[in-house]
């Protein structure tokens, strides 16, 4: 029996009635309109062997450096094994920083260890600054198209996507300008290097126009850089953030998933000092910091092994892939077909002549036992529905060339 003392002022009103079904809490309202990303659902469809599938942006694993990465993990259990499983600072092991930011000092964009914040995958360093920059309602500016989980990431900060157009060159300065003098912009979101879905690297003349422009209208550039070492043709370009127009408020960031593994997680973010604080409280927040024994099995890794030779083999093997796959295109696309020569990366883009729609012919690609991504999806403008991304990485040459003669089938 209860007591008077032990049953609630309000029990009346709050109990149930025997069989009584009350409604599970709602989700919160930010989920409202974020879709689940179709390259991650197109890998569910396609994750049968005997499908080839171009769709996703995936490394070849065969190319995996096995034996020097857990080579890298025993030294540091055998070596640091307490402060390699203890917690650590936010900002990152300071081995790996340093490591790190020589890396881009080489590559001409002059770096302190200071000036990075080591991240959970350069996707994690895309939703801290996210966290730290934009406002529900805030105006992000993106190429259109764009990289699918930024997208995702601005819709669930709330923001308002507003697309820019680009041309065969990426970005278009001109289109830029007109835009920024009429929205007020947080930011930003570019991968100016053999970005993602297209395959397009942005001139140094529109690099130029980019920090211009961030200057004269007081935004962020968010500078995405996964692939950049990732050439096959061609000089390379140098950086956003190198600029110093723009050097005050250009945000890089970058991964080891394609020259190392994505199975590590470990992305930076470089930027100025006030944001990257900003940042750090944000990690601070979502995850105290990434795994500490990745961390220091990364700075041993790059200074043990030569992260560059290591990249240069992968480089040959990725470069053969892709000519391997614009050699097979003509004879697997119908007639009338555009698709561009990436000088590095991991994707081409095609589009089909008028009144074919990847989306609707996908299903009859994956009855052929292949695959591809829609490019519509990437779009947060008008969309085009011929437009497709085709992944060259995954597969060899040899893969490939079965993978495109199975495609053909799908326009027969």
């Amino acid at each position: 029996m209860h007591s008077a003392a032990s049953t609630p002022a309000n029990a009346a009103t709050t109990l149930r009635n025997p069989g009584q079904t009350v409604p599970a809490p709602a989700y919160a309202s930010r989920l409202a309109g974020v879709a689940s990303s179709p390259v991650r659902d197109i890998l569910a469809l396609t994750a049968r062997p005997e499908v080839i599938s171009f769709a996703g942006g995936l490394p070849a694993p065969e190319l995996f450096d096995i034996t020097g990465i857990r080579a890298a993990y025993d030294r540091v259990l055998a070596e640091i094994p307490r402060q390699a499983l203890q917690y650590s600072t936010t900002e990152g092991d300071p081995e790996l920083r340093t490591a790190v930011a020589d890396r881009l000092t080489d590559r001409g964009l002059p770096t302190d260890a200071d000036d990075l914040l080591i991240t959970t995958g350069s996707q994690q360093a895309l939703t801290l600054l996210t966290t730290a920059l934009v406002e529900p309602g805030g105006v992000v500016l993106v190429e259109d198209p764009c990289y699918l989980a930024a997208l995702q990431t601005f819709a669930f900060a709330g923001a308002r996507v507003v697309p820019v157009p680009t041309d065969d060159q990426g970005l278009i300065p001109a289109a830029l300008e007109e835009i920024a003098a009429r929205e007020k912009a947080t930011l930003l979101y570019i991968i100016p290097t053999f970005q993602n879905p297209t395959g397009r690297t942005l001139p140094a003349e529109r690099r130029a126009a980019v920090a211009e422009a961030a200057a004269r209208h007081g935004f962020w550039i968010v500078e995405d850089d996964p692939y950049g070492e990732l050439r096959y043709d061609g000089e390379r370009v140098p950086s956003i953030a190198a600029d110093p127009t723009a050097a005050d408020r250009t945000v890089l960031l970058g991964s080891f998933s394609k020259v190392m593994a994505p199975g590590l997680r470990l992305g930076f973010l470089r930027a100025p000092a006030g944001l990257r604080r900003a940042c750090v409280i944000a990690k601070q927040a979502a995850d105290l910091h990434t795994s500490s024994i990745d961390q220091a099995a990364a700075a041993r890794y790059l200074r043990d092994s030569d992260l560059d030779a290591h990249v240069a083999g992968m480089r040959a093997a990725y470069q053969e892939r892709r000519d391997a796959m614009l050699e097979g295109l003509p004879a697997a696309l119908p007639e009338g077909s555009r698709w561009n020569r990436p000088e590095g990366g991991m994707f081409i883009w095609v589009n089909l002549p008028d009144g074919h729609d990847a989306t609707a012919l996908l299903r009859t690609a994956i009855g052929h036992e292949v695959a591809y991504v829609p490019g519509a999806p990437f779009f947060s403008g008008e969309p085009d529905p011929g437009s497709v991304r085709l992944s060259f990485t995954t597969h060899s040459a040899e893969e490939i060339g079965e993978g495109l003669r199975r495609l053909a089938k799908t326009f027969a």
